[in-house]
């Protein structure tokens, strides 16, 4: 096969891959379609400032164990990714390299053996390793640190409270629109999220939570417009979840530096609340 030949295969299934497999066929979030395009941005950013070979220039066969593992070294050690974000750079690779390898054996076969050969060595789970999770008396610190007389305080404290009462994630939180809250016969809130595929499910949350959520849905005077976020950001109409994985950040700073005995489990990013509410 020439060479531009073999180029245009593997930009070809790639394209395909985004424009056809992933929103189509597994009806991916677009969220997760967004995530999948960043890794590879940084893949063909490794390439265009490590080595000689050009992006448009990427084969296959070029993706061998060796490039694929100084890419991750990258990753991680100037780039400064977490192990977490590059494992996940890791997964939107491999889920590709699956999608080409059933398309054509022989050509990703190479690309698909070097992923499992650094996931076994870079990523492997350790045996018996428990999830982090905050302790009750965590979470009463937590909740305790929100100024509720400033409206980002109130904000975060209610957002807290919700994702902790439904174990709701990160992406679930920031879309969800004042539309998607019912109640049952004793007046608990339940919460509609759009989860991952775009499946959606209803969660009912404590009275403790519905409370703080009304009280700050009417303090924000929200009620009357269902197409309006919940949680929005001081810039734009709804937060990102960046901005609440920061939200995170900054509370736990402050936690342990009040309580350097507590938060010793880390790192708490905002799935942790998921962990702890299941």
């Amino acid at each position: 096969m020439k060479k531009r030949e073999v180029e245009f295969e593997f930009y070809e299934l790639l394209r395909r891959f985004f424009v056809e497999y992933l929103p189509y066929t597994v009806n991916a979030s677009p969220h997760t379609i967004a995530s999948y395009k960043s890794a590879f941005r940084l893949l063909f950013t490794f390439f265009a400032e490590k080595t000689d070979v050009k992006a448009g220039c990427i084969t296959f066969q070029i993706l061998d164990f060796d490039q694929m593992n100084a890419f991750f070294d990258w990753l991680i050690n100037e780039r400064k990714n977490s192990r977490t974000t590059a494992k996940q750079r890791m997964g939107a690779l491999s889920s590709f390299a699956d999608y080409a390898q059933i398309r054509n054996l022989d050509a990703a076969l190479v690309f698909r053996t070097s992923l499992e050969k650094i996931a076994k060595k870079s990523f492997r789970r350790t045996k018996g390793k428990s999830r982090c999770s905050f302790t009750r008396e965590e979470l009463k610190i937590l909740f305790s640190l929100p100024d509720t007389t400033d409206n980002l305080g109130f904000r975060d404290l209610t957002l807290l409270s919700v994702m902790y009462s439904s174990g709701a994630r990160a992406q679930e939180i920031c879309d969800l629109r004042i539309r998607d809250i019912d109640y049952d016969e004793k007046d608990n809130a339940i919460l509609t999220f759009t989860g991952k595929g775009e499946k959606t499910r209803r969660v009912k949350i404590t009275s403790d939570a519905t409370r703080l959520l009304n009280k700050y849905i009417l303090y924000r005077k929200l009620a009357t417009y269902p197409e309006k976020f919940v949680f929005p950001s001081q810039r734009n109409e709804h937060l990102s979840v960046p901005a609440v994985e920061e939200i995170y950040e900054k509370y736990i700073k402050k936690a342990k530096t009040e309580h350097p005995d507590m938060f010793c489990n880390g790192p708490y990013t905002p799935h942790v609340m998921r962990h702890t509410t299941a």
